[in-house]
Parts: structure tokens; C-alpha cells; sequence
């Protein structure tokens, strides 16, 4: 545990990656592989179940630190971070504990769960009085589930894989599903995970690594005229739809003597989805064993010539325990394909983008052996690259995001990894996102080396257009008083509805650190009430937003939600009057969806 420990503050006190890669190798070569087994699942984004609720934590700190449980909260508010609290409050622990990291967790932080109360204080009393400040800190955020570290998946891989000597493709592969809910972390799976190479394909459900798409926007807008130079001739490019659904890869291998599934269904997010889309497995009784399918899942209710439901429909399928006949109905998932990995039981990746899509269309296709069993997504054919961005121009109405591009001489890689100009890979040419000017409301801290600066926001449009600037003062007057919002009731006739900000978005991410530390000091200087964690401001400042996607949502004051909203920049050109409202908002509700042409 003390190991593991040191690795954590040595990881969220460097910002260099080839630090933070070398104390990573530094560990898993001395590391026993049970504690390396469980430092890879959790570097690499395992997510404990929260064991003790915070409450029940806090209230244990006051106890034993002697602090009055006001104290114990005031200094979590300025601090900010629940664990760091506890570290600073918790009295020197009286002995230390040499146990190790696996030991921590299989024997005293897993059995926790579910545990009497005060079987749960005894325990955790006792595991505090062993551990140092950074022990305790990191113990915390294991038991609330918040355990977090400025260290990606990627990362992980590169140092298992320069500790093994193997090719950092193999170990990301055979990484596939460690980190899912429920499976076995032990000394056993880890040394797998670092074993001599072995030929052939995956056994059992194991999926592939994703390969990851760039965005062909990074650098800027872009323009079509100049892709040419930049990609090549517009005809060594597959270019299809980007869907807006969830990505996934379907899994077809032979049965085992053992029996047990046949067919898996994972998402990006190396989540085992299989039950959750049980028409997507019913469909899958139709290809060969051997085979592996990446696409996406969406909602379909259309003919299939039609386009695909928005992704909130998607989402009335996701975290469901039972799936009523009704909701099967009114929201009918299809797998749409787009690359064959597998085929045959033999690894397809290292093929070229052209040849796997021809696999594909034998397959899928009229004639094939699996005809009609799952939808292929449509190749958009164009002259050049200027009428490929005509077409583009559609997606929106046709239901998509924009267009994925994929060099026909491309394999199948692992993560994303940004090609060279010219040199093929994946790239996603989205279309501009949405955008409108909102007012920023509520405030929170923000987590790691942000606990102390408030980094995530809450931001409202208006209800109507303001009538003018001191009509927009008095709201701000009655905010600032704590006076409850207008009523909503129905104005009388030929009376304007009271004027009011309806929250709408949340958002964390798009400004500069600078820009940041300026937001903070306004929200400290304004902020009038605190819900929890949550502060409520006097409204100042005017945030330009950017999000994908905007649908009905009657859960929402608005009436509307957003998808992947983002900070684009501070607007203070623009006074609050100016902020965007409802009608506006609305305005950008996409139109019922076009034909797609070509699907099938």
C-alpha cells in the first residue's frame, strides 16, 4: 500500500509525461503481481464502488480529530477535496502498516461494502491509525469511489509493455475489459496481461483495442480546397456518416466445451453491453463464428432507408435493469457496421481499410452469408473534396455529426494516434457545433489540482428577451437578496412573462488556465448561496457555449438538454441583456430528419 501510495503522489505532482511514465515503470518492475494487478486496474480507469458513504466519513473524521462537525465541513468546503481534508485533520497514525496494496483492498476495503455501520467505523478507525497522510488520502478516494490521477489508459499500457518488452499494441489488446465492472483482478490475469506473445485471435469475448479517429479540425476550420494537399485525391478516402450513437464491437467466437456465451456486445468504454440489446444479439445468430464487427449502436424506429433517432432516444435504453416489451418498441436498436476485425477466427486489422471493407460487404451484403443480419453504413461517393463537403453540409438534417474519412490503405490501429498529413489513418470532419451565448449561475470546485479554483460551471439563458438593462438589474437585485425566482404562473393578458434564467448546461472544460483563475475570483466576489458543494452566483459574466447536439427534455427547467456542451470563450463584449434566450435556443432544434441515401 505504502508503494502504491508513493506512486499516486508521485503521479499527480508530475505533469511531464516521460516522468510520470517513469515512475510508472519504476513500480510495475518491483511490484508483486498482485499488487500490479490491482495498480494497472486502477491506473487505467477501474472504478471502485463507492464502499462508506462521504457522510459517514466525515462524521468519523470529527470524531477522531475531537473537531466539531461545523469545523469538520468548513474545512471541506475550503478545501475542497474530501480526502485531502481527512489526511490534514486525522490525528498521527500510531504504528504503520506494511501490508500490501492487494491485501488493502481484498481484505479490508472490499468487505466494507454493505457492512454494519459500525462495523464500518471500526475498521476504518483502525486503517486510519495505520497510514500516513498519503496513504489516507489515497485510502479515501479508494473508498468513495473518486479515485482519480493524471494518468491515461495509453500510459499504463506503454509502461506494462516497456517492462515486458512487448509491443504496446499487444498489451492494450489484451487490456480489453480489465477494467469492467466485475472482473477478476488477480495475480493470475495481470501475468497474462505481460506474458510471451502468443498467435492467433483473442479467445473467448475478448474484444480488440478501438481504433480512434482525430479530428480533421484540430488545427482550425477547415477549408476543402485545401484537403487535397493536405490528405491527397478525395478518392483514396472512404467517407461515411458520423452517427451519433454508441461505439461498440460485436464478437462472434465458437462455443467452448465449457458452453457459455457465444456473442458479446462491448462499448468503447469496454463496458459488456451484451444484455442491454438483446435484438443486436438476436441478429448475431446469423454470422459465422470467428467474426468481429466494429460499428455503432442506434436507435432506428425508421424504415431503412430513413435516418436514426437522436442519441437522447439511445439514452432511454442505457442503465435500464429490465427492458419492457413497450420500450423495445419504441426504440429499436440496429448495429450499424463499419469494419470487420475478425473473420474466419483470423485478426483482420493489419489488412488495409479497402480489403476489410470488401470482407465486410461479402459478408453483410447481398449474397453473403450473413445478408441483411446488420446494416452496413453507406460509403459517400464525390469528385472531389469541395462536393464531399457539399455533402457534409447535410449531415445535421440527415441525423449525423458530419463524416468519418479512412484511407483505404489504412489498418486497423489501436487508440488514437494523429497520422501524418498525407500518410492516411482516420480523421472525423465534424460540422460547427451549436452555439449560444449563456450566463453563468452556479459554480463548483473542481477536482486533483483544481479542488481549490471553481472550474465547473452552471449557465441559463433567459426566459424572453430582456426589455432592458434595468429590467435585467432587478433580476440580478433579486438573486442577490436571495429572493425566490418570479412565479410562472400565466401572465395577465398582453403582460410579459416575469423575466427570469433558466438553466439549461453544465460545463467544465474550453477555458484557459488564465481564464479560469479570473472566473474564480468573480464567482467568490458574487457567489450568494451554497447548496452542498453548489454555489449560486449573482449573475456577471456571459460564456460563449458550443455543444453537438439539443433535444427535448422534460426533466430540465428549460425543457432542453444538450450533448457535450464546452466553454468556447468569455464573452465580455456582451452585457447580460444580450444573452441569449429560450426562443433562441429552440431555434436550434434540429428539423425531422432527411433520407439516407445509400444505406443497405
Amino acid at each position: 500500500m505504502q508503494d502504491f501510495s508513493r506512486l499516486y503522489a508521485q503521479l499527480d505532482q508530475q505533469t511531464a509525461t516521460g516522468a510520470k511514465l517513469a515512475a510508472l515503470q519504476a513500480y510495475f518492475a518491483t511490484a508483486a503481481p498482485r499488487d500490479a494487478a490491482w495498480a494497472a486496474y486502477f491506473l487505467a480507469g477501474g472504478k471502485p464502488r463507492q464502499t462508506v458513504p462521504t457522510a459517514r466519513l466525515r462524521a468519523l473524521a470529527g470524531r477522531l480529530s475531537g473537531l466539531p462537525d461545523w469545523l469538520v465541513e468548513a474545512s471541506y468546503q475550503a478545501v475542497g477535496d474530501l480526502a485531502e481534508t481527512l489526511a490534514h485533520l486525522l490525528p498521527p497514525p500510531s504504528r504503520q502498516d506494511e501490508a500490501s496494496l492487494a491485501d488493502w483492498v481484498e481484505q479490508r476495503l472490499l468487505p466494507l461494502r454493505g457492512a454494519p455501520p459500525e462495523q464500518q467505523d471500526a475498521a476504518l478507525a483502525q486503517a486510519f491509525d495505520r497510514l500516513p497522510a498519503e496513504g489516507r488520502f489515497l485510502l479515501v478516494k479508494l473508498i468513495g469511489g473518486g479515485f482519480r490521477v493524471g494518468v491515461g489508459r495509453q500510459l499504463v499500457v506503454r509502461a506494462l509493455a516497456a517492462c515486458a518488452g512487448l509491443p504496446d499494441t499487444l498489451v492494450a489488446q489484451r487490456m480489453m475489459g480489465y477494467t469492467e465492472a466485475g472482473a477478476r483482478i488477480d495475480a493470475a490475469r495481470y501475468l497474462a496481461l505481460v506474458a510471451p506473445p502468443e498467435a492467433g485471435a483473442p479467445a473467448g469475448g475478448q474484444p480488440y483495442p478501438f481504433f480512434l479517429a482525430h479530428p480533421l479540425e484540430a488545427g482550425g476550420p477547415v477549408e476543402p480546397e485545401t484537403l487535397a494537399e493536405r490528405l491527397g485525391p478525395c478518392h483514396d478516402w472512404v467517407a461515411e456518416w458520423k452517427a451519433d450513437g454508441i461505439r461498440a464491437q460485436l464478437v462472434c467466437r465458437p462455443a467452448s466445451e465449457a458452453g457459455g456465451p457465444t456473442v458479446w456486445l462491448w462499448s468503447r468504454g469496454e463496458e459488456l453491453v451484451s444484455e442491454r440489446f438483446p435484438e443486436v444479439l438476436a441478429a448475431a445468430r446469423a454470422l459465422p463464428p470467428g467474426t468481429v464487427l466494429d460499428g455503432e449502436l442506434l436507435v432506428w424506429p425508421g424504415a431503412p432507408e430513413a435516418a436514426p433517432a437522436r442519441f437522447a432516444t439511445l439514452q432511454t435504453r442505457l442503465n435500464r435493469k429490465t427492458l419492457p416489451r413497450k420500450l423495445l418498441a419504441e426504440a429499436p436498436v440496429v448495429f450499424w457496421a463499419y469494419d470487420l476485425l475478425e473473420s474466419d477466427g483470423v485478426d483482420r486489422r493489419p489488412e488495409p481499410q479497402g480489403q476489410r471493407r470488401a470482407r465486410l460487404q461479402a459478408l453483410l451484403g447481398p449474397g453473403g452469408p450473413a445478408a441483411g443480419a446488420f446494416p452496413i453504413s453507406p460509403q459517400l461517393s464525390a469528385a472531389d473534396w469541395p462536393a464531399l463537403a457539399r455533402q457534409r453540409a447535410e449531415a445535421r438534417a440527415r441525423g449525423f455529426e458530419g463524416l468519418m474519412l479512412k484511407h483505404l490503405a489504412t489498418p486497423y490501429g489501436v487508440g488514437r494516434r494523429k497520422p501524418g498529413e498525407g500518410q492516411g489513418g482516420w480523421w472525423k470532419w465534424k460540422l460547427e457545433p451549436y452555439r449560444v451565448d449563456a450566463v453563468l449561475v452556479h459554480a463548483q470546485r473542481g477536482h486533483g489540482r483544481r479542488a481549490s479554483l471553481y472550474t465547473d460551471y452552471g449557465f441559463a439563458v433567459w426566459n424572453r428577451a430582456p426589455r432592458d438593462a434595468e429590467e435585467v438589474a432587478a433580476v440580478c437585485a433579486a438573486i442577490a437578496a436571495r429572493r425566490p425566482p418570479p412565479s410562472r404562473t400565466p401572465p395577465a393578458p398582453g403582460e410579459p412573462e416575469p423575466l427570469q434564467l433558466l438553466p439549461f448546461a453544465k460545463a467544465y472544460s474550453g477555458l484557459s488556465d488564465a481564464e479560469i483563475l479570473r472566473v474564480d475570483r468573480e464567482i467568490r466576489r458574487h457567489t450568494v448561496e451554497s447548496f452542498g458543494p453548489v454555489r449560486s452566483v449573482v449573475p456577471t459574466l456571459v460564456v460563449e457555449l458550443g455543444f453537438e447536439g439539443l433535444a427535448p427534455s422534460p426533466r430540465h427547467r428549460s425543457g432542453l438538454a444538450v450533448r457535450f456542451p464546452r466553454m468556447l470563450r468569455l464573452r465580455e463584449d456582451k452585457p447580460l441583456a444580450e444573452a441569449d434566450t429560450l426562443a433562441q435556443l429552440r431555434a436550434l432544434l434540429p428539423a425531422p430528419t432527411m433520407p439516407v441515401p445509400g444505406k443497405g
